[in-house]
């Protein structure tokens, strides 16, 4: 699929909106808004990472790297619902995701400048 120029395609600030009002849909249509509490979000959210987490546990880094599809589509339905629990807690929160992300992204490219850090994996403090 080709995108032209003048058609910039899907926005990832409607996507995450679009995911956020259809999550809120979701909890609402079951009457689980009184269960979404930030603090159950967020250890929801710790949870679905460390089940994500046991995916790799063990693995090289070169396994991790190779998983086997059916090892993938199993950490595509955890990295999906870390994703879900992550909207919801930042909607509940009022907390704009993709200006919180952008943000950090341009907090981190002042903290780590290109040619200061290239190739190395050490905390950087300037």
């Amino acid at each position: 699929m080709s995108v032209r120029p003048e058609d910039p395609g899907p926005s990832p600030v409607r996507d995450l909106d679009a995911l956020r009002d259809r999550l809120r849909a979701f909890a609402d249509a079951r009457d689980w808004e009184r269960f979404h509490s930030p603090k159950n979000l967020a250890t929801a959210l710790i949870v679905e990472a460390a089940e994500l987490l046991e995916h790799f546990q063990w693995l090289t880094e070169d396994e991790s790297r190779a998983l086997p599809p059916e090892t993938k589509a199993e950490v595509a339905t955890e990295l999906a619902d870390v994703l879900l629990y992550l909207v919801r807690l930042a909607d509940q929160l009022g907390i704009d995701l993709h200006a919180a992300a952008t943000a950090k992204i341009a907090a981190n490219e002042r903290k780590y400048p290109a040619d200061q850090v290239r190739g190395s994996a050490r905390k950087y403090n300037r």
